[in-house]
């Protein structure tokens, strides 16, 4: 178990940094909004440390058709910039500051900027509730941050279990997320600061975090034939270099589940490929999968 959860934390930092530090573009379009009044220059967003280009995942800060309005005053402001320009790694001082803007500022129009980064912040420390919690709040206040909803559609289902509070209520609502931001994100246009590649990649990544939620809501209710077509999109789509075991780990329990014992195999061992605590286990379920396919009748494709 705590192999899985160490992969998801890698995926959801990965996104996190790549798609949802959406601080530079909401403080841009404040500064200029403001520039006007408080005779402020218009600093945005992280700098560069020298010598480095943006990288994609750098770059890609938002795909959401929310924008954040500009701040009520020159504190909140600056507030909001000093959070801002924490990096996601130093996570307890960031997820502190966002706790005490939130505090601070509960009518803040930079709310839903900061939740969505207290999202992420609190995947990377497996605090698993106020992740949630954080996150239904950002859908809340921008029920378009295809993100955020997406993060939430995938996670919801791999933390939960059959004997947790409001079992049902859990997938049913990751299953809202995921549907959601499958449905949403075709619509996201272009920022300018994004180039083609950049932007499909973003893309990609949120849905492929919405497929596999989705997929996994469809197993744990125990619809294996729904749930392989999500995974296979998930995986198909997923533009990250590092492979998510679960994914594949899942997808060959339902293929196994459905009687498509080869695929099961071919699924088992891609997962079998990621070292790790699954890696044992889909060795061994390839093995089983193969040894099925071998005395039992295959079920068309």
């Amino acid at each position: 178990m705590k192999g899985k959860w160490q992969k998801l934390m890698g995926i959801g930092t990965f996104a996190g940094f790549f798609l949802c530090a959406c601080a530079g573009v909401a403080a841009q379009s404040a500064q200029s909004g403001q520039s006007g009044q408080s005779g402020q220059t218009g600093q945005t967003g992280q700098s560069t440390p020298a010598g480095q280009t943006p990288a994609d995942k750098d770059k890609a800060n938002t795909l959401t058709l929310d924008t954040p309005a500009p701040p009520v005053n020159a504190e909140e402001d600056a507030a909001y910039k000093a959070f801002e320009a924490m990096p996601l790694t130093d996570g307890p001082r960031k997820i502190l500051a966002g706790e005490q803007f939130v505090q601070k500022y509960p009518q803040s129009r930079y709310l839903p900027p900061i939740y969505s980064n207290l999202v992420k912040l609190y995947l990377q420390a497996n605090e698993i509730q106020k992740m949630q919690d954080a996150g239904e709040k950002d859908v809340a206040l921008a029920p378009n941050d295809v993100q955020t909803l997406a993060i939430l559609g995938q996670t919801l289902p791999r933390a939960w279990n059959a004997s947790m509070p409001n079992a049902a209520v859990q997938l049913d609502k990751a299953e809202k997320f995921s549907k959601s931001a499958i449905e949403l994100t075709p619509t996201i246009a272009k920022p300018a600061e994004l180039t083609d590649a950049q932007f499909t990649m973003a893309k990609n990544q949120t849905l492929a975090m919405a497929h596999s939620g989705l997929g996994l809501v469809y197993f744990r209710r125990g619809k294996f034939d729904a749930a392989i077509p999500e995974f296979e999109e998930a995986t198909r789509v997923d533009p990250s270099p590092e492979i998510d075991p679960v994914n594949f780990y899942v997808l060959a329990i339902a293929e196994e589940k459905t009687s498509h014992f080869d695929a099961a195999v071919a699924a088992f061992n891609k997962c079998a490929t990621v070292p790790g605590g699954l890696q044992p286990t889909c060795k061994n379920g390839a093995i089983e999968a193969k040894k099925l396919g071998a005395t039992q009748l295959s079920a068309p494709q």
